[in-house]
C-alpha cells in the first residue's frame, strides 16, 4: 500500500511540475497569452497589420517564451511600421526583437544574425555593425549565412588580417568553402529526391515546385561563391607565403586533422606539390589520419615517384573507404583527372554519376573528353563536328543536374554550340536535320543532326 501511495504521490508531483511548467511557458495569465497569439498570427498570416500591434507587445512582453511566432512574426510587424510610419522606433524594435529572440530561442543562430546584418545594412547601419552580426552568424553555423554574406564576410575578414593573420584567412576561407559545399550538397540532395519523382512520372506537389525553383536559385548564387573567395584570396595564397607558414607550424598541428587537410589541400590547390616539403606534410597527414582523402594525395607523391599502378590502387582502396556518396562521388570525379586513357576516365566520370546523378561536374569532365577528341573521332569536317553535339548535350545535362554550375556550363555550351554543324554543312551532308548520327571511336554515342530553322 504504502508503495503504491508513494506511486501516486510521484505522478501527483509531476504532474504540478508540468503545469508549472506550462504556466511558466505562457507567463502569469497563459489563456490571455494563448487568445493574443492566436489573434496577431491569424492576421500576420493575411498581411494585416492594424490593431495587432498591442496584441503584440503585450505576448512579447509578458509571455516572450510562449512560441517563437513572437519573434517571427513580430520581425514582420516591425518591419511594417518601419516601411509606413517612424523609422526609428521601428528601426529600434526591429534590434529589440532580434536580441530576446536570441536569448531565449537560441536556435538556427546562423541564419538568425544573417538575417539581422541584412536588416542592419538596408537600414543604413556601418560596415562594423553589420560585420558584428555576420561575425556571431558565422562562429554560431556559417552554413546559416546566405551566399552573399559569406563572400562579404569574407572580404572584410582578409581585408582586416591580410597584414597580420594570414592564417585567419586560409582558416577563414577553409570554412567558407566547406559551408558552401554543405549548403550545395543539401539543396542537391533535395533535389535529387525531385527528380527521382518526376522521372517517375508522378507529379510534384506545389510545395516541391517551390523548393526546386529555390533550390535551383540558392545553388547558383552558391557557385558564384568559391569563384569570388578565390579571386579575393588568390592575391594572398602563394606558395612564397604557404610554404614557410606551414613549415613553422607543421610541429605544432602534425596530429591535427583538420589542419592538415587544409594545409595539403591547398599546396596541391594553388600548384604548390612541386616543392620537397609537399611529401612531407603529405606523409603526416597519411599516418595522422590515414582516411580517403588522405590516401589520395598520397597517392598523387606515388604518381611522381613512377608507381602509377600503386597509385591508382590507392585511389580506389580511398573510394572504397568512402562511405558517404556524395563524397564517394568527389573522389571518383578526381580520380578521372589523373587517367590518360579517355576511356577509362570517362569510366570513373560514370561511376561518379551511378553514386550522385547530379554531379554535374562529372559530365563537364566527359563533354571535355568529347571535344578533345573532336579531330580524331571524325574522317571528315561533318562528323568531326558531330563530336561537338555530343560535348554540348553532356554540357546541357550538367547545368540541368546542377544548377549551381550554371555559369561554368553556359561557357562550354557557348563554346561547342559554335563549333556544331552549321545550317549549310548540315545541308550539303547525308543526314537529316533531327536524324540520327552514331560517332565512331571510342566515344560510340548516337546523337541528333542539329536541327535549324
Amino acid at each position: 500500500m504504502k508503495t503504491n501511495k508513494r506511486i501516486s504521490l510521484t505522478i501527483i508531483a509531476l504532474l504540478c511540475l508540468l503545469q508549472v511548467s506550462a504556466q511558466s511557458k505562457y507567463g502569469n495569465e497563459p489563456d490571455k497569452c494563448k487568445l493574443l497569439l492566436s489573434l496577431f498570427h491569424e492576421s500576420v498570416k493575411i498581411d494585416e497589420y492594424d490593431d495587432i500591434f498591442n496584441d503584440w507587445r503585450w505576448c512579447f512582453d509578458n509571455c516572450p517564451q510562449a512560441s517563437l511566432l513572437i519573434y517571427t512574426d513580430g520581425l514582420k510587424i516591425a518591419n511594417h511600421m518601419y516601411e509606413t510610419g517612424d523609422k526609428e522606433r521601428a528601426a529600434a524594435l526591429i534590434d529589440e526583437i532580434y536580441t530576446q529572440r536570441i536569448k531565449l530561442f537560441p536556435q538556427n543562430l546562423g541564419k538568425v544574425y544573417n538575417d539581422w546584418a541584412i536588416s542592419l545594412e538596408e537600414r543604413g547601419a556601418s560596415e562594423e555593425e553589420v560585420f558584428e552580426k555576420l561575425t556571431k552568424g558565422y562562429e554560431s553555423d556559417p552554413t546559416g549565412l546566405s551566399a552573399k554574406n559569406l563572400a562579404i564576410f569574407f572580404k572584410y575578414v582578409t581585408e582586416k588580417n591580410k597584414t597580420t593573420d594570414v592564417q585567419k584567412i586560409f582558416d577563414t576561407y577553409d570554412q567558407i568553402v566547406e559551408a558552401v559545399s554543405v549548403k550545395i550538397d543539401e539543396y542537391n540532395k533535395e533535389l535529387d529526391v525531385i527528380n527521382a519523382k518526376k522521372e517517375s512520372g508522378k507529379p510534384l506537389l506545389s510545395s516541391e515546385k517551390r523548393t526546386e525553383k529555390n533550390n535551383s536559385i540558392n545553388l547558383r548564387a552558391l557557385g558564384q561563391v568559391e569563384i569570388v573567395l578565390d579571386q579575393i584570396i588568390n592575391e594572398i595564397a602563394t606558395c612564397d607565403r604557404l610554404i614557410p607558414l606551414y613549415k613553422k607550424s607543421l610541429e605544432q598541428f602534425k596530429n591535427d586533422k583538420v589542419w592538415l587537410r587544409r594545409a595539403v589541400n591547398r599546396m596541391f590547390n594553388k600548384g604548390c606539390s612541386d616543392d620537397a616539403f609537399y611529401p612531407v606534410i603529405v606523409e603526416a597527414y597519411v599516418t595522422a589520419d590515414p582516411s580517403s582523402q588522405a590516401y589520395i594525395f598520397y597517392a598523387d607523391i606515388l604518381d611522381k615517384n613512377g608507381e602509377t599502378a600503386k597509385a591508382l590502387d590507392y585511389r580506389n582502396k580511398a573510394v572504397d573507404l568512402e562511405k558517404d556518396t556524395y563524397k564517394k562521388a568527389n573522389l571518383l570525379y578526381s580520380i578521372a583527372g589523373t587517367i590518360k586513357s579517355p576511356v577509362q576516365r570517362r569510366e570513373y566520370y560514370n561511376k561518379a554519376l551511378a553514386v550522385r546523378p547530379s554531379y554535374g561536374k562529372a559530365y563537364l569532365g566527359i563533354a571535355s573528353l568529347y571535344a578533345n577528341s573532336a579531330n580524331s573521332c571524325g574522317n571528315d569536317e561533318f562528323s568531326k563536328r558531330m563530336v561537338y553535339v555530343a560535348a554540348l548535350n553532356k554540357a546541357q545535362m550538367a547545368k540541368t543536374v546542377d544548377p549551381s554550375l550554371t555559369s561554368l556550363a553556359n561557357k562550354y555550351i557557348k563554346s561547342y554550340s559554335a563549333n556544331m554543324p552549321d545550317k549549310k554543312m548540315v545541308f550539303n551532308s547525308e543526314y537529316k536535320s533531327g536524324s540520327s548520327f552514331t560517332i565512331k571511336c571510342w566515344i560510340g554515342e548516337t546523337v541528333k543532326v542539329p536541327t535549324y530553322n
